[in-house]
């Protein structure tokens, strides 16, 4: 193969390189190399990076020229030269060549065996699994499940051992497992999203989840607040977690609101505008309401409640207790 290159290089030396590519990926897969491996030399032949992105199996590879795998979170161009995994399949493996480049034979020569070995690495180590089969994901989340039972699951569900993963954990329905990289759009209604780890602490991801679950609100004027929580921004806010218990009596400012929210039905949504926004002012245009008419509700607020609104100890105070209410809910 290496002296049919050299001859056909003296020819044409569009051929010859085309000739070097395929015994370089056929060597590659001699060898049963890896995706990153294989992407890699997509990137290092190329003279650009390499992108290798197979939503259905969950893998998301990018290779620099150098070597170095390096992610981005910009999403593929639909110039670059790519190609698909499967005939007729979406693209899923991208040369990043600048769009002025014209079209070359060896870029489509890299692309078309790299895709190859690609599938059959995909085919042998990650099979078709559902990527929310519920089995696979109740393993990967069971921290009392062996490591090796875990990392397989994890294969099967298309996930990149050496890639970090998150879990959502919605209100109602099954634990989602995602790439960490990509924005994955949350299901519908209250999830709490658990840090992004590595595939192996997925089970630390999913209780910290269900913790940011708690935090969640319907959206609504009896239960305003955001419908995702994400549990890497709550902070130390999340140990008020383990202080409240579901179901059980109410801390004393949180009974004060529901007491005060009865007798005030505007009162929850514009108590969760002074505690999420930077001033008065915009929690007034947060509610649609003028400035002045803010006062006095506050005022009434703070006669229903007990405690002042309007100083930074008061603000404090409201944020703990909007929370704790959250949380104490069935």
């Amino acid at each position: 193969m290496k002296e049919l290159a050299g001859r056909l290089t003296a020819l044409d030396p569009d051929a010859g390189a085309a000739v070097r590519v395929i015994a370089y990926f056929d060597r590659l897969a001699e060898s049963r190399a890896g995706l990153e491996a294989l992407v890699r030399g997509a990137a290092v032949l190329a003279g650009v990076p390499a992108r290798l992105v197979d939503a259905d199996r969950r893998v998301h590879v990018r290779v620099e020229t150098d070597g170095t795998r390096r992610e981005s979170e910009l999403p593929p161009d639909a110039a670059w030269p790519s190609a698909a995994l499967t005939p007729g399949g979406a693209p899923a493996l991208w040369l990043e060549r600048a769009q002025e480049a014209k079209p070359s034979v060896v870029d489509a020569v890299i692309l078309e065996r790299a895709a190859g070995a690609i599938r059959l690495v995909l085919d042998r180590t990650r099979g078709r699994a559902p990527a929310d089969d519920p089995a696979l994901v109740e393993t990967v989340l069971d921290a009392t499940a062996p490591e090796a039972a875990r990392l397989h699951a994890a294969r099967r569900l298309g996930l990149d051992p050496a890639a970090p993963a998150r879990v959502l954990a919605p209100l109602e329905g099954r634990p989602r497992i995602v790439p960490a990289q990509p924005d994955a759009e949350p299901p519908a209604g209250r999830v709490g999203v658990g840090p992004a780890v590595p595939v192996l602490d997925l089970p630390r991801s999913w209780s910290q989840a269900r913790i940011a679950l708690r935090f969640t609100a319907e959206g609504t004027a009896q239960d305003p607040g955001p419908g995702v929580v994400h549990a890497d921004e709550l902070g130390d806010v999340a140990l008020l977690a383990g202080l409240v218990v579901p179901g059980a009596e109410s801390p004393p400012d949180v009974q004060a609101l529901e007491a005060a929210a009865a007798a005030a039905p505007w009162l929850l949504v514009t108590l969760h505008a002074v505690a999420s926004t930077v001033s008065l002012r915009a929690a007034a245009a947060e509610i649609n309401v003028h400035h002045s008419t803010l006062q006095e509700r506050l005022a009434h607020a703070e006669h229903l409640l007990g405690w002042p609104l309007r100083t930074p100890q008061g603000r404090f105070r409201l944020g703990l207790a909007l929370a704790m209410r959250h949380l104490a809910r069935t």
